[in-house]
Formats: C-alpha cells, structure tokens, sequence
C-alpha cells in the first residue's frame, strides 16, 4: 500500500504564524486600553451615563461599518496592507480619543475618535482572521483558537496596565498615546513577516479575485450564513458572560461586587484554557465532534448557573460555560476562511453577523432581566446555544465533506 507524504509547510510559515499571534495580542491590548480608561475619560469629560452609552455606541457602529466594508477592503489592498494601515489605524484612533480627551475637551473629537476606532478594529479584526486562517492552512494545523487567546491574553495585559495608569492617575492621553503608539510601530515591524499575495500565489498558485457581485453573493451563500448563525449563537453566549455573569450573581445570588467580578474572572480564565486546549482536540478529532462537546458543555454550564444556588456547583458551571464558549468564534472564523478565495469575503460576513450579537445582547438581557431576573433571561442565551449546535455541520473541514460524500456514493 503507497502512502503519500504531506507536503512540506512553506518557510514562512512559522514567522507568519508568530506575527500573527503578536496582531491578536496587540488588538486586544488596544481594546482593553480605551475600555480600561472609561471611568477616567467620563470624569475628564464630565460625561452622563447616556453620553457615555453614545460614546460605546459609536464604536459598534464603526466595528459594524468597517466589517461590512471589510471584503471589498481586502480585495483592494490585501490582507497584509489591510493589517498594516488599520492596526496602526487603531493606534491612530486611540491618539485622537487622547487628545479629544485631554488636549480639546471635546466629547464630540472624543467621539469621533471612538466610532474611528470602532472602523479600524472591525476592518483589521477580518483581516488578521483571514491571515490567520492562511497562517493556519500553511502551518497544517488548527491553530485559530490559539490566535483569539493570544487576544485574549492582550486584554488582560491591557487591562492590568490600564488599571495602574489609573491608581497612578495617568493622563489618557498619555496612556493611550502610548498604547497607540506601540500599536502603529507594531503594525509597522510585524508587516515584515507575513507573505505578501505575490509570495502566497507563487506558493500555491493565482486565483481569479472576487467580483463585487460574487462578494455580495456570499451574504446569501446557506454555508455561510449557517457559520454565521453558529458564530452568532456561540458569539451572544460569550458576551453574555462578560456583560452579564458578574451583575447575574450579585443580583440574584446575592454576591458582593467583589465576588461578582471573581465570577468574571473564573469564566475568562475558563475561556482562555479552553482556547488553548481546543488546538490538539481540533487536531485529532476535527471541527464538528469538538464543537458539539464545546456547545454541550456551554449548555450544561449555563443551565447549573441559572439553576443550581450552590456555590460550588455554581462555579464548575461557570467553568463549563467558559470552556464550551471558548472554541465557537475562532473555529467559525475558520472555517469561513477554508476557501482562501473567498476568505475575506465569508469571514467578513460571518463576522458582521456574530459581532450583531454584541449589540443584541446587551439590551436583550438587560430588558428581559428587569423582568425576571438576569440568570432566568440567560435562558435565551441556551435557546442560542441550541440553533449553534444544529449549524455545526456547516463547519466541517472541506476534506472531511469530500471523504463523506465518498463514502455516501460508496453505498
């Protein structure tokens, strides 16, 4: 019986794949920077809870804005031009926000520099999947989970960091100056290493670009609004968490605020593991088998947290919820990226679709929760969670569809 070895992985690869992680990381440290600094930038401006729900509204409109530009973005520039221009562009953003803050006073500079923002992360945030799932497919491994913990991880250093710029009473300008400024010469440093479309189409062969009317097709393509339903299932079950678990317990389960927050902090904790521990599962059993056990366990968790009061128990829930949360998002964004033709455009869609639910869930929770309680409305969320499992098919690796067809015409 002949074997056939697995072709060689490019030279490139494993730079490609190390720039990649230092992108994710830098984006989640430029998200926790502004968000650490909210309390400071309200007192600076002497913001009302509205004006500063305006302020965080400008940056979803921009992140929406951006990720629905964002194929026809990519096909302009390229996905590597595209991380270069909009990762320094949020660096960019976050000086304007600085100086609106400190320099000018203006809420209105402010403002703009947020929804500024808001476009330069949503359009970089489709860019940077689509490299990573080239970094991915030249690496030969499913390594997407470990990108969005490498975010993951920059939020909780951007976090820690912006926390001491505010017990030291840093300026924001100063902050996030500096934030940004390491942003834009990240960008700058870290382009060297990922191919360029000449290296990649000398590599594996030109491919015809997307019209704009095949770029507008995939938004009605059934595989990729069947990922963008799991991601967008699996996307509210996360962000519930973090806008919800701590209030949840402090509410309902009669937590302090203090207490409340560990909560938070256990399922993040649980999120990241679980991203890292996704990769060798991914590796040895594929998309489909890990993400129903991801999805079982994120039901399970999240139905012991709305019903079981017991302490202990409660927390293993949390931990489930974390762990079965934590692969959904990443393994979705690749596989919108399996076609590298399509890429940008399926995972711009899927994208903007699992990025609605950061916008939905909030208020959703919120309003059915003042009526019967914020742990009973997350069974919305598990509601959710069901229609994410019954899209997981659509996941399933290209290989592994063309061996089950196969074997179907073998029968």
């Amino acid at each position: 019986m002949s074997t056939v070895a697995a072709p060689a992985r490019p030279a490139y690869a494993a730079a490609w794949r190390n720039a990649i992680f230092v992108v994710f990381a830098l984006n989640g440290m430029g998200a926790s920077a502004w968000i650490s600094r909210i309390p400071s930038i309200r007192d600076q401006l002497g913001l009302t809870v509205t004006e500063v729900g305006m302020m965080l509204f400008g940056v979803s409109v921009g992140a929406i804005i951006g990720m629905v530009l964002s194929s026809h973005v990519v096909h302009w520039l390229g996905e590597r031009r595209v991380i270069l221009i909009f990762l320094a562009g949020c660096g960019l953003s976050l000086l304007v926000v600085g100086v609106g803050v400190t320099v000018l006073g203006s809420f209105a500079v402010t403002i703009a520099g947020f929804a500024l923002y808001g476009a330069a992360t949503g359009i970089c945030d489709v860019g940077m999947n689509v490299s990573g799932a080239g970094a991915e497919r030249a690496n030969r491994r499913n390594i997407m989970p470990w990108f969005h913990a490498c975010w993951s991880l920059g939020t909780v250093v951007g976090s820690a960091i912006g926390a001491a710029m505010a017990f030291a009473h840093v300026d924001v300008l100063v902050h996030l100056g500096a934030v940004g400024v390491l942003l834009i010469v990240g960008a700058i440093i870290l382009i060297r290493w990922i191919p360029t479309d000449a290296a990649l189409a000398e590599e594996h062969g030109a491919a015809d670009p997307l019209t704009f009317r095949e770029r507008m097709a995939i938004w009605v393509n059934p595989r990729t609004l069947l990922i963008g339903l799991l991601v967008l299932g699996m996307a509210f079950t996360e962000g519930s968490a973090n806008d919800w678990i701590a209030i949840g317990f402090v509410d309902d389960r009669g937590f302090d605020n203090g207490q409340g927050a560990l909560m938070f902090g256990v399922f993040t904790v649980a999120m990241t593991i679980g991203r890292i521990a996704g990769v060798p599962l991914l590796d040895r059993f594929g998309r489909v088998p890990v993400l129903r056990g991801a999805a079982l366990a994120a039901a399970v968790g999240l139905a012991i947290v709305i019903l079981v009061p017991v302490i202990p128990i409660a927390v293993a829930g949390v931990v489930l919820w974390g762990l079965g949360a934590s692969l959904g998002f990443p393994v979705g964004m690749s596989a919108a990226a399996d076609d590298p033709r399509t890429a940008a455009a399926t995972v711009s869609a899927v994208a903007t679709v699992g990025y609605a639910a950061f916008l939905i869930g909030p208020p959703l929770i919120g309003f059915v929760g003042d009526h019967i309680g914020v742990l009973n409305a997350l069974w919305i969320v598990l509601g959710l969670i069901v229609v994410a499992t019954l899209c997981i098919p659509a996941a399933r690796e290209p290989q592994r569809t063309a061996e089950l067809d196969q074997a179907a015409q073998a029968k």
